[in-house]
């Protein structure tokens, strides 16, 4: 159940239809073909200067950023899990298996248990985002590890990237934003 009304896509204003071609002329676009109004999308095309912000923001930290796909799924997927976020863990759940992430790790990490990785960057992630998540800090043995795997500037972009995918979890949950048809529903005894 949406809490916002429906936008008719041939009525939006200028600066909504700019935000929205924004969108669909960057890299999701070219990935994903139309976007379309779905997902936290919708939500913030309808206040165009904070949804410029998020979506051009959201573009750098996912397509610009020089960590592997597989450890940023699961950050992705672990922000997703945490917040119950429906279509943000729907989206990326069949990303990160993509990107080589084994689904019993997915499902792991979708029931909210310690999925069992074998590649120390998405462990890393997992524990980072995990501890963020909970603790709102990173131990400084956590902190350690993370810097004997990843550069400054790669952990950088990775606790940016849970930050960002936070930002996507709370404005798909307070606006109750519905899967589309065409995804499945990863929390489903949840309303």
């Amino acid at each position: 159940m949406n809490r916002l009304e429906p936008l008719d896509i041939n009525a939006l204003t200028p600066e909504q239809q700019a935000v929205l071609d924004a969108m669909q002329s960057g890299p999701r676009g070219a990935r994903h073909g139309r976007l379309g109004l779905i997902g936290p999308f919708g939500v913030w095309v309808r206040s165009p200067i904070v949804g410029n912000a998020a979506q051009a923001f959201g573009a750098v930290v996912r397509f610009e950023s020089q960590l592997p796909e597989n450890v940023k799924e699961v950050s992705i997927c672990t922000v997703g899990a945490h917040f119950h976020a429906k279509f943000e863990f729907a989206a990326h759940g069949p990303m990160a298996i993509a990107a080589g992430v084994s689904e019993t790790a997915v499902e792991a990490i979708r029931r909210g248990e310690p999925p069992t990785l074998e590649d120390d960057g998405e462990n890393l992630a997992y524990e980072i985002a995990t501890a963020l998540l909970t603790d709102h800090r990173m131990s400084d043995s956590l902190y350690s590890r993370a810097r004997e795997t990843f550069s400054e500037n790669e952990l950088i972009e990775l606790v940016t990237i849970i930050g960002y995918y936070c930002l996507v979890s709370l404005t798909l949950n307070a606006f109750e934003i519905a899967l589309p048809d065409t995804m499945k529903d990863p929390f489903p005894d949840e309303s």
